[in-house]
């Protein structure tokens, strides 16, 4: 395990690049679909369906950032664990149906994910790591 722990920063940097890239796609799908995205919103029942579509950009494309270059990581990375459980419960509850009962599991092993970086941080390669007065505990 020694061994393991020598890369530890560099499993960070790569993971907080996984991570991001997959939340800023997804940011991105929403933009150039505002108007499918809004629609499946309103199929799921959720009010103000295009107001709900801007906030999952917003949440998406600058938690994505932020987890990206390792900016107050702890904090964005809980808020993103507990923005991706939720939306794995309002649009994944379809337990039965395999393919959602897949993406459902996807999205907690994101959260799992997450939740790592809450509790160990960005790691050396990381804004945090070198402005250590903006750094949370």
């Amino acid at each position: 395990m020694a061994q393991l722990e020598r890369y530890s920063d560099q499993m960070a940097l790569l993971g907080r690049i996984f991570a991001a890239s997959m939340l800023l796609l997804f940011g991105y799908g929403k933009i150039t679909a505002f108007s499918g995205t809004t629609a499946y919103m309103a199929s799921l029942g959720l009010p103000a369906p295009a107001l709900v579509t801007l906030l999952a950009i917003i949440i998406e494309v600058a938690g994505g950032l932020l987890l990206l270059v390792g900016y107050q990581t702890r904090p964005v990375a809980l808020g993103l664990a507990i923005y991706i459980l939720a939306s794995a419960f309002i649009g994944h509850s379809q337990l039965g149906d395999f393919n959602q009962f897949q993406h459902f599991m996807k999205n907690m092993a994101i959260v799992g994910g997450l939740l790592a970086f809450t509790a160990f941080g960005a790691g050396a390669y990381s804004v945090d790591a070198r402005a250590p007065h903006l750094k949370t505990a």
